[in-house]
């Protein structure tokens, strides 16, 4: 699936934007990745999440999230995995790159993100390698996800833009 023509000129817009910035955009909103939903509800995994696929305690079930809370909340989330990928990333990249591994790693956590082959091949210098890698991602309790192949592959789109 490619990127939906909102989603692409949104980040293309954003040209030279910090990666964070990128993955924001790449995200949030309703045209985000994750989609953006006010009301709890139960992923395909079974975990409680909110607004553009935060989970964990600041998840409460029959709380209404206003824009202004998403917004906050993919920022506080998103700190953390900034951090944890810009110290595991030892080679340099561009912005677009580093936005798709954070919202790979937001997606699937940064211990995995920090074990994968994935970044193993982008420190090894194969960017177009590690992008690529990105499709192997799809799996929800051992079963392809089509939810997943679509945002794995939208995610490889943003890696590869830099011209990896």
């Amino acid at each position: 699936m490619a990127m939906s023509p909102a989603l692409r000129s949104k980040i293309v817009k954003l040209g030279g934007a910090t990666a964070m910035t990128i993955a924001i955009a790449l995200l949030g909103g309703p045209d985000g990745v994750e989609g953006q939903r006010s009301e709890p509800y139960r992923d395909v995994g079974g975990v409680w999440t909110v607004c553009s696929g935060i989970t964990g305690p600041d998840v409460i079930p029959g709380h209404h999230y206003s824009d202004k809370e998403c917004d906050a909340l993919l920022d506080k989330h998103l700190v953390p995995v900034k951090k944890a990928v810009d110290s595991a990333v030892k080679v340099p990249i561009d912005n677009y790159t580093r936005a798709a591994l954070y919202s790979f790693a937001y997606n699937v956590g940064v211990t995995s993100f920090k074990h994968s082959s994935l970044l193993r091949h982008l420190n090894a210098g194969d960017t177009a390698r590690a992008c690529n890698d990105l499709r192997q991602w799809v799996y929800v309790n051992k079963q392809r996800n089509r939810g997943l192949i679509n945002r794995r592959e939208i995610d490889r789109q943003v890696c590869l833009m830099g011209g990896a």
